[in-house]
């Protein structure tokens, strides 16, 4: 192993990485620094109820034993517990800066419409699942619930220009590719930080609570303000919150809860932010633990947890698999970044399946909600170059 030894500490610019980038490679670029990971020494195919984090810090562990400088796994998590995440320990792993804004995409990708494609659920199963997802929240059997849409659809993308395009976009993101099996990729650009520990810092910033933006900017300004005193989103962001304080607080001294949200921007969406910062009171609780601990937030589930888990098996009608769950890497130190698994897509050779979902409360409406998803699949669209018709989306 130790003629593999990783090339660390290189004071490599984003750019340089993604320019590197080849399919098959694992990237996870952050604004706080960027990996670039090919070739895999080892591999962790464990659920996280079946101690996913103890292979974990085996396998970083042994590696350091024999020589490994800086070992890290990077990977993804599935939204169930039950399903088996994907880790590797790379053969290289290049470690650079972040991404500071100043990344240039590619020429602009040519915009084709979508052939042959499905929708899950079908034309009009959104609204009607969140209708009957109304009528439990009326009933208290649960507050709210994430309902997802997929969208599959025959394309050739390609990934390296991808990145950039999504890089480009919202360098404030964490923009992921990471193999996932035979000749798919999980690709995309998320906004929204589960979780990241440095030294004893702990950070999280749920979002929860969304509109889609505007080209016209009195309007986009008149929806960001909306969204910020709107009852319903602001209801629905607190939860998150919340539940997120309650299950960073047994591991945190001088746990940091903001009362009121801000706004956070992409390139698509508005939606509302808090940065959620502790001190961890005992230092061997490592970063995927941590966020293992938070997964699945109200953001991407719903509360009640497992109230609103089971809704979603039951009338969702297709696998999540890793979309909504955790995204990133972490080391043998503890340390580790670990995203939301959101604005994502699974690209095979020619073809690609597209993920979005919303949050649903009291008050939400089935059309608004359906139009919330379609926007937020717009972040993977666009940058693929691929538009949908009006009445498709």
């Amino acid at each position: 192993m130790n003629d593999r030894i990783r090339e660390l500490g290189i004071a490599l610019r984003a750019n340089d990485l993604l320019s590197q980038y080849q399919q098959g490679a694992a990237l996870f670029a952050s604004r706080w620094q960027t990996l670039l990971a090919d070739g895999v020494q080892a591999e962790l195919s464990v659920c996280a109820e079946n101690g996913l984090v103890d292979a974990a810090t085996d396998l970083l562990g042994k590696a350091r034993r024999e020589g490994v400088r800086e070992p890290r796994l990077l990977g993804a998590v599935p939204f169930r517990s039950d399903a088996p995440a994907r880790l590797i320990l790379p053969v290289r792993c290049l470690v650079g800066q972040g991404v500071d804004g100043t990344i240039l995409s590619s020429a602009a990708p040519m915009t084709q419409r979508v052939g042959d494609m499905q929708m899950m659920p079908p034309s009009g199963g959104y609204q009607k699942n969140v209708a009957n997802a109304l009528n439990r929240i009326t009933a208290k059997d649960f507050e709210k619930v994430v309902l997802a849409r997929a969208l599959s659809l025959q394309a050739k993308v390609e990934i390296p220009s991808l990145l950039r395009r999504l890089v480009a976009r919202n360098a404030l993101g964490y923009t992921f590719a990471m193999p996932v099996g035979p000749q798919r990729t999980l690709v995309g650009a998320s906004p929204e930080l589960l979780l990241s520990r440095q030294g004893r810092e702990v950070i999280s910033q749920p979002l929860a609570g969304s509109i889609p933006r505007s080209n016209n900017p009195i309007e986009d300004a008149q929806r960001a303000q909306g969204l910020l005193h709107s009852a319903k989103d602001r209801h629905e962001h607190a939860l998150v919150v919340d539940a997120v304080a309650e299950s960073l607080r047994p591991y945190c001294r001088n746990l940091d809860v903001p009362s009121e949200p801000s706004l956070h921007a992409t390139p698509t969406m508005w939606h509302l932010g808090t940065k959620v910062r502790g001190d961890l009171i005992d230092p061997t609780h490592g970063s995927l633990a941590l966020a293992l601990a938070l997964h699945p937030t109200p953001a991407v589930c719903g509360h009640p947890t497992n109230a609103a888990r089971d809704f979603i098996a039951d009338v969702e009608g297709f696998n999540r698999d890793y979309f909504a769950g955790l995204v990133g890497w972490c080391d043998a130190d503890g340390d580790g970044e670990w995203a939301v698994t959101i604005r994502c897509a699974e690209i095979g050779v020619d073809s690609a399946t597209l993920f979005a979902g919303a949050g649903i409360v009291a008050g939400s409406d089935p059309e608004l909600e359906f139009a919330e998803t379609s926007a937020k699949l717009r972040t993977m669209l666009l940058a693929m170059g691929l538009e949908l018709a009006s009445e498709e989306q």
